[in-house]
């Protein structure tokens, strides 16, 4: 069995929306589990103590998730361009697994919303895959022969899904399949490289 963790953070929804259509793709997969995770808000005065278990939606994640899956979904909404402060603070938290190789080897994608067209949609996406690249994971990006990819008119990146909820907080039909096939992508890839690495 492949676990392979869908890590976000998500303010107005769009993001955790986007997080269920990956974990469908991701299941569609024989041997492969989704895994939803979330990240706590943090204050921009002091660290925020959050309760352990969140009021409503995925459990918060923590290093043993991401330490233990066989491949990693990161998504955030687009903050001017990056990823949110909240997963940014848990990645930063991440560093006894980089200084172990925990995350070597890994196949990893990323995905985002935003509420504007030109929103930062790829340059969060590529402000996300740093600190994958750092942990030495694989990233993967969406297919150019992938229909959907070519005929979006909203989200849609070689980068990874995305998300424009400028005129409608819903995924158009193009987004969820974007989403989709990353989680495919994802589950195959994590099968494939099991103990490769």
């Amino acid at each position: 069995m492949a676990k392979i963790l869908i890590l976000y953070y998500s303010r107005d929804g769009g993001t955790a929306r986007m997080a269920q259509h990956i974990a469908r793709g991701v299941e569609s997969v024989a041997g492969a589990e989704a895994l939803l995770r979330t990240v706590p808000e943090v204050s921009a005065v002091s660290e925020k103590v959050a309760d352990s278990i969140p009021d409503s939606g995925a459990p918060y994640a923590s290093l043993n998730d991401l330490e233990n899956c066989d491949g990693l979904a990161l998504g955030s909404p687009t903050h001017f361009g990056n990823m949110a402060a909240a997963l940014k603070y848990f990645l930063d938290s991440s560093t006894p697994l980089w200084f172990s190789g925990a995350l070597s080897g890994k196949p990893a994608g990323v995905f985002t919303s935003t509420g504007s067209m030109h929103g930062g949609h790829e340059t969060t996406l590529l402000s996300m895959m740093l600190p994958l690249m750092h942990h030495g994971m694989l990233l993967l990006s969406l297919p150019c022969n992938e229909i959907a990819l070519r005929e979006t008119v909203s989200g849609g990146t070689p980068y990874g899904p995305s998300h424009c909820s400028e005129a409608d907080a819903e995924l158009t039909e193009h987004e969820k399949r974007l989403c989709w096939v990353l989680g495919e992508r994802l589950a195959k890839a994590a099968l494939a490289l099991k103990g490769a690495f």
